[in-house]
């Protein structure tokens, strides 16, 4: 099964049903399922702007799963703005993030799985779902 790691909050926010559209440089072709991993980076300056503890947020473990139904190209700051409330980034990020995965259907896993997260979408053996 594919699975994708962001920084928290970020991953918190999108397994909690807050986030809906994750910002990355590069496009993709895929689509459907995958995992959702907290990477070891966490954005602290964004948790206190949220008002989130980032000492209670999972971190370096799988913590939930998705669906990628779209991607949206971002050509220009006004439509970037406009989905500010459902990629939570600031202005600053536009001239790097121009992708936005749609994510539907986000979930958090009842146990988080402790993994090694990588770059991009990569692969993890499906089995270990069974230990959630």
């Amino acid at each position: 099964m594919k699975c994708l790691s962001l920084r928290q909050p970020y991953a918190e926010l999108l397994v909690s049903g807050k986030k809906t559209i994750e910002l990355r440089k590069w496009n993709t072709s895929f689509r459907g399922k995958f995992l959702i991993h907290a990477s070891k980076n966490v954005n602290k300056e964004k948790c206190e702007s949220l008002g989130i503890a980032h000492t209670k947020l999972d971190t370096g473990a799988i913590i939930g799963r998705g669906i990628l139904c779209d991607v949206k190209e971002y050509k220009n700051k006004t439509q970037f703005i406009r989905d500010k409330s459902r990629h939570y980034a600031d202005l600053t990020f536009f001239e790097s993030y121009a992708f936005g995965f749609i994510i539907k259907d986000a979930k958090r896993l009842r146990n988080p799985i402790p993994f090694s997260g990588k770059l991009r979408f990569f692969d993890v053996n499906s089995s270990i779902l069974k230990v959630s």
